[in-house]
């Protein structure tokens, strides 16, 4: 069972030792530095460890964008020994669930940004319903949810 975890000063060193595959590190940002946005923006966003079975697999973060307004997922990842197993596609159910639950604020719409040479992760955005809204920043495109 896939669960998340809020990030504190009990597991935030398990985010650090979470791994991408080299191939993986220009796609997604590292947990140390989300961690240090989360501190910017603390009175808007989550920090999650993603959990199976106890052991912190990944990490994600929700931050709610109070101007648009709207639910955005940054930085979310699986270690590289962790993946290929559905911990991602089940970690991004909990993250919706999350998000319905409007801890930040009222909005249907979640966001997020992928990279389009990235396969995936843009596979596994579209399977849970996200599609392009064709905003696009370089190699980078915004894909979005609306959820009840």
């Amino acid at each position: 069972m896939v669960e998340l975890r809020a990030i504190t000063e009990e597991n935030f060193i398990n985010a650090f030792n979470l791994k991408l595959a080299p191939e993986q590190e220009r796609f997604v940002s590292h947990p140390i530095r989300s961690l240090a946005q989360a501190y910017v923006y603390r009175d808007q966003c989550q920090p999650f460890g993603i959990y199976a079975d106890g052991k912190m697999i990944g990490y994600v973060m929700v931050i709610y964008d109070h101007d648009i307004p709207e639910y955005d997922v940054w930085h979310m990842m699986i270690d590289e020994s962790m993946q290929g197993h559905g911990y991602g596609a089940a970690a991004l159910d909990r993250v919706i669930d999350y998000i319905r639950s409007k801890p930040f604020g009222f909005s249907n719409r979640v966001a997020l940004t992928c990279n389009k040479n990235n396969p995936v992760a843009l596979k596994l955005y579209k399977n849970k319903g996200f599609h392009s809204t064709g905003i696009e920043d370089e190699d980078e495109i915004e894909l979005a949810l609306t959820i009840e």
